[in-house]
């Protein structure tokens, strides 16, 4: 018995370390495994830094502060991306519609511009503008990419106006995608989204789409022009004053990708 204890193939201080050194192979080539999934996972994924623009900061100044994401990519994706959030903070800042603005650095100038012009028509009201924009990618797959772009806008009045807006694009192509591009049957889908928006809205399928007062207009369904991808689905958004009164606010239908695949031209991740 001691003779027996004494092999190696039985001592506990021989064993014991093989063994530990069998678990820690196996650890190791699931580690390896596991980094090698998650580079996979974010394979294909756009890189982006934090571009900020802000207005002069004094007393008789509107408030402006853009904060928005810029593409760091030399290809045509990237530039496509750039290129569109410029052009949508140009076109909510610019104030005078007969100057050609480039640049967001104009626009910001162009919205100051804006306000100090109706300081000097208006001095004895001197309202305080403000323009806020921010940007963020709601969605992202290998092929499509979806921005979202809130802004809020005041310029005198009661309220300011605030707004969501979803920028699509699809990544091989490298461009910007239209409303149309999303779907291979619209019709159809166009169908099933007012089916849903019913549902979810309590208004009768027998009943016009504006009975429970909404403001379609010629009282027909139709979908937003805002339609954009993210995590939890495909979501339909009205912005204020679209179908509804400002006091009711945006009006969103977040539909899930299992439910409007088939509706779509290309793949979604889900």
């Amino acid at each position: 018995m001691y003779r027996y204890l004494l092999d190696n193939t039985m001592n506990p201080f021989v064993v014991v370390p093989q063994i530990l050194k069998f678990l820690m192979k196996i650890f190791c080539t699931y580690l390896i495994l596991l980094l090698m999934l998650l580079s996979c996972s974010q394979r294909g994924k756009l890189a982006f830094e934090p571009e900020i623009f802000t207005g002069v900061s004094c007393d008789a100044c509107p408030e402006i502060v853009i904060d928005i994401p810029k593409a760091t990519g030399k290809d045509r994706i990237s530039n496509a991306i750039n290129n569109a959030l410029r052009e949508e903070v140009i076109s909510q800042l610019t104030f005078d519609d007969e100057i050609e603005i480039k640049d967001i650095d104009g626009a910001i100038q162009s919205f100051s511009n804006g306000h100090k012009n109706m300081q000097e028509l208006y001095f004895d009201e001197n309202p305080d503008w403000a323009a806020n924009i921010s940007a963020e990618v709601s969605y992202e797959d290998r092929h499509m990419i979806t921005i979202k772009v809130d802004s809020y806008l005041f310029t005198g009045g009661a309220h300011g106006y605030g707004s969501t807006q979803f920028l699509n694009f699809n990544k091989k192509k490298g461009s910007e995608m239209e409303e149309w591009e999303l779907f291979n049957d619209r019709n159809g889908f166009r169908r099933f989204a007012e089916n849903r928006f019913r549902k979810q809205e309590n208004i009768p399928p027998d009943e016009s789409i504006n009975s429970t007062g909404y403001m379609f207009e010629r009282g027909a369904f139709y979908l937003p022009e805002n339609i954009g991808f993210t995590k939890e689905g495909l979501k339909l958004l009205y912005n204020q004053y679209e179908v509804a009164s400002y006091a009711d606010g945006p009006v969103e239908l977040t539909l899930p990708y299992k439910e409007v695949r088939k509706y779509l031209s290309g793949k979604i991740k889900s």
